[in-house]
């Protein structure tokens, strides 16, 4: 199998822009918007539920470990 090793200084090469120069980089596409979607305002914080959970969740681990403290020296 023989590759074929590409020409490092290309004389047919097709520019997609005619007005730059060689060797450089044509314009980006400019239809992209920044956008993702539709605006959202955005919420305020945490919604109350699952910081309840979590507060709850953590009060529940304080209270398994003072307990376990608590056995140990007994």
């Amino acid at each position: 199998m023989s590759a074929r090793i590409p020409d490092p200084e290309p004389r047919n090469t097709l520019r997609r822009n005619p007005g730059a120069p060689p060797n450089e980089t044509p314009p980006g596409e400019s239809s992209t918007g920044s956008g993702a979607g539709p605006y959202r305002p955005l919420t305020r914080g945490w919604g109350k539920g699952p910081l309840l959970v979590i507060c709850l969740v953590a009060l529940a681990c304080a209270l398994f470990f003072l307990a376990y403290a608590i056995m140990l020296n007994v």
